[in-house]
């Protein structure tokens, strides 16, 4: 990076928050895209990390006369490659927006800047009786602003949506500096082209989110988990739409194969508590009133036992459910050293039985080991597609093709929740028409008139 460049950045916010030796920025290079498929960095990037809004104003300002690429970056936990400067790139890094956390209880919101790390919001809540915010992705190092720009999911979303749902005003700084604020503490606006949901899910192309106003929720008092066993993945996938169907709307609905959920267990030191079949299906109650709970339980063990379940337990003991809990969102990191890429698709929840029945046929007509997991209570499934010997299989391109085209055959989408990021650029042909892609193109030229924010994301501009 040119030295003026440095020089300029450092006047204008500070000369300890502009980092240029690799040493210091190899770190802020990569996300957690798999190694084998992720885009090589321009390692002659440089980090800033601004303190306040102004400074991230300045910046873009900067940025955008001289025509130097911004790569936003929060906590680094993508897994698409959205946080990689594949060009000599400024690479915005927010850990220092990170000081507020004031929490509304009278309007049931917090506003919190966009570093705070979902950690450090969930440990604020506690200071509260009764209130919780639901978006779980499975990492809490994850920034509140890279869940609003990712559009975050995880396994609570059968209940309370995903982050889109939540998200009710941003502070965003776009890519010509100037600073603005979208939505508020409101429950109905209805005042011209909704330009706070285009940010959400916009994967850092349209401008920089800075402040997050989030929708808070009072926590039920009792919660319960189930583990169910089945001999068979036709028999557990069979159970989630009938669960729904009853009208039973639990927290959480997960699918799981065994050979998994051990290596999960074993990955943290953990007992897998079931013995019996070779899938596990875990269903996550949350209700107000203790004898909802159990009723819903019962039920829920009705419809599993008439679909050939062979072992159910109910884990009611905050550690048990810890315990199973751990397991499942431990998945990602205990089999991520043989993986090549971890796909995250959907489709309606009707069509789950024959969306997976189909994956599975794909997977051995290649001869693939596909591992699955996946939030099943809205039909995001999680599927691995494994490294041979240490390598990309030479089938890896054409199944992870043949799979996406079966997620869109079913009315689903190729990414439920990882995004488009850098690798999956090629791709998203497979769902959106010609048409949709070029009016995406349009809207971030609207935004970003110069290109600078985040070049190769999304979509290909040049």
């Amino acid at each position: 990076m040119n030295a003026g460049v440095v020089g300029t950045l450092r006047k204008l916010i500070g000369e300890d928050w502009v980092l240029d030796n690799l040493e210091q920025t190899k770190g802020y290079l990569y996300d957690q895209t798999e190694e084998l498929i992720r885009p090589r960095a321009a390692e002659d990037s440089i980090v800033v990390k601004p303190g306040n809004t102004k400074e991230v104003s300045e910046i873009l300002k900067y940025a955008n006369e001289v025509k130097i690429p911004i790569v936003p970056r929060g906590g680094g936990t993508g897994l698409c490659g959205a946080a990689i400067p594949t060009k000599s790139s400024i690479i915005l890094s927010d850990e220092r927006l990170n000081k507020t956390i004031e929490v509304d209880e009278l309007n049931l919101m917090v506003t919190c800047d966009a570093g705070v790390t979902l950690a450090a919001l969930l440990e604020k809540l506690k200071e509260y009786d009764n209130l919780f915010f639901p978006v779980h992705p499975g990492d809490e190092g994850a920034h509140i602003g890279g869940m609003v720009v990712q559009n975050a999911g995880g396994a609570k979303a059968v209940r309370h949506g995903i982050m889109r749902n939540h998200i009710k005003g941003l502070e965003v700084v776009f890519p010509t500096g100037e600073i603005t604020n979208l939505g508020g503490k409101l429950i109905k606006n209805n005042s011209g082209l909704d330009l706070l949901h285009l940010m959400i899910g916009s994967e850092g192309i349209l401008g920089i989110v800075t402040k997050v106003i989030l929708k808070l929720y009072p926590e039920p008092k009792y919660s319960g988990t189930l583990l169910v066993s089945f001999n068979n993945r036709e028999d557990a996938i069979a159970v989630v739409p009938q669960i729904l169907q009853r009208g039973i709307i639990p927290l959480a609905i997960e699918y799981m194969e065994r050979d998994v959920a051990l290596e999960s267990a074993e990955h943290i030191g953990a007992k897998w508590p079931a013995v019996d079949g070779s899938v596990d299906v875990i269903i996550i109650l949350s209700e107000d009133k203790e004898d909802t709970l159990y009723e819903k339980s019962e039920e829920i063990v009705e419809i599993c036992d008439s679909n050939n379940a062979v072992y159910t337990s109910i884990a009611e003991s905050a550690r048990e459910q810890n315990t199973i809990l751990a397991v499942r969102s431990n998945v990602y990191t205990a089999v991520k050293h043989n993986a090549v890429d971890g796909l995250d698709m959907a489709v309606p929840i009707g069509s789950i039985p024959d969306f997976m029945r189909e994956i599975f046929r794909l997977a051995d007509r290649y001869g693939a080991k596909t591992p699955s997991v996946g939030h099943a209570g809205d039909g995001n499934i999680h599927n691995f597609i494994m490294r041979e010997n240490g390598e990309i299989p030479p089938y890896y391109e054409e199944l992870k093709e043949e799979m996406y085209k079966t997620a869109v055959k079913y009315g689903g989408t190729i990414t439920a929740e990882h995004g488009i990021g850098k690798t999956r650029v090629p791709n998203l042909a497979l769902q959106l028409s010609h048409k949709e892609i070029e009016l995406i193109k349009a809207i971030k030229k609207a935004f970003d008139p110069n290109g600078i924010l985040n070049p190769g994301t999304v979509v290909n501009i040049e």
